[in-house]
């Protein structure tokens, strides 16, 4: 016995579900993906998303809308007759002629335990908040924004220094089983849905660039917690002086540290910085145009001390 079943999602954490599926014997009869976009050094080549990739190296056929407005798109995806589809950050939203048009509907895989962080961040979001759990949930979706009845729900705990990054690829592998377990499930006709309450709803926000500056007339717990929320992508970052000029620097890692003094000063010579209440340790550096470094060699390049000021 299998499934049949359409998928739906674009970037890197979408692939091993789907590859989880075809592993399991499920029948994946189509693979929706975002169209090829602008990449390449230059921006000048079409890049296919992860998803189209692994589909084509699978032998999926892969079909990629701008949208679901077309008559004839609907019409398509309704003509697959599958049985259910499985939607993992696909980036689209769906109107209803897509959520009723397998028999089973669409179930989606959500980074996040709903109903706290519902929308496009979740990830990034339960860090910068200092979340010190979060999870992934099966639901199943209706037209609202991740607000349909949950399904399954798998926990993960949010270590102090775990970056989104980390947390990505962790709830990357728990969301592929537990999305692969739901299908099993549903198979067997025994997959319970379980309505999500109102109370405790947030809203997980797209990060906007606006918000990476580190600001450090935060607490240290908040800084912190800023940082590693955006680490690796897109980055918090402060203004450094160098050469007489202000150069921005990302921060891809950091740490709690002892220490107190005017907020943005460094207190020591390994990048111990001062907060409005405490202090981080910078742990891992990337100037413009450069590559990542742990922060001794980032010093070895750029030597800092205490009493330099960051802004």
């Amino acid at each position: 016995m299998s499934l049949s079943i359409i998928f739906m999602g674009t970037p890197e954490f979408s692939v091993p579900t789907l590859r989880l599926l075809v592993d399991a014997g499920h029948r994946v009869v189509a693979v929706y993906t975002q169209p090829p976009r602008p990449g390449g050094r230059r921006g000048l080549d079409l890049q296919k998303s992860p998803v189209h990739q692994a589909a084509e190296l699978l032998g999926l056929p892969v079909f990629t809308p701008v949208n679901f407005k077309d008559a004839e798109e609907r019409e398509r995806f309704a003509a697959l007759k599958a049985d259910v589809a499985v939607v993992v950050a696909y980036g689209l939203l769906l109107p209803e002629a897509i959520l009723n048009g397998t028999r089973d509907g669409c179930y989606n895989g959500h980074a996040s335990l709903l109903p706290r962080w519902r929308g496009a961040a979740p990830i990034q979001r339960a860090i910068m908040a200092g979340d010190d759990k979060t999870g992934v949930m099966v639901m199943k979706m209706d037209k609202g924004l991740d607000t349909g009845p949950v399904a399954l729900t798998r926990e993960v705990e949010i270590g102090v220094n775990m970056t989104a990054g980390e947390l990505h690829d962790r709830l990357m592998q728990v969301g592929a089983k537990a999305m692969t377990e739901a299908m099993v499930k549903l198979e067997m006709n025994d997959l319970p849905l379980t309505p999500q309450p109102e109370e405790g709803a947030l809203y997980a926000a797209k990060i906007d660039k606006g918000e990476t500056r580190i600001d450090f007339g935060r607490s240290a717990s908040d800084v912190h917690n800023h940082i590693r929320g955006l680490a690796p992508f897109p980055g918090a970052w402060f203004e450094l002086m160098i050469g007489g000029k202000p150069e921005r620097v990302k921060v891809l890692g950091s740490e709690l540290a002892a220490g107190q003094g005017p907020a943005g000063q460094l207190l020591s010579d390994d990048l111990v910085v001062a907060c409005a209440l405490g202090a981080v340790r910078l742990t891992r550096l990337q100037k413009a145009g450069g590559k990542p470094l742990a922060a001794a060699d980032f010093l070895r390049g750029t030597p800092l001390g205490a009493g330099t000021r960051l802004s």
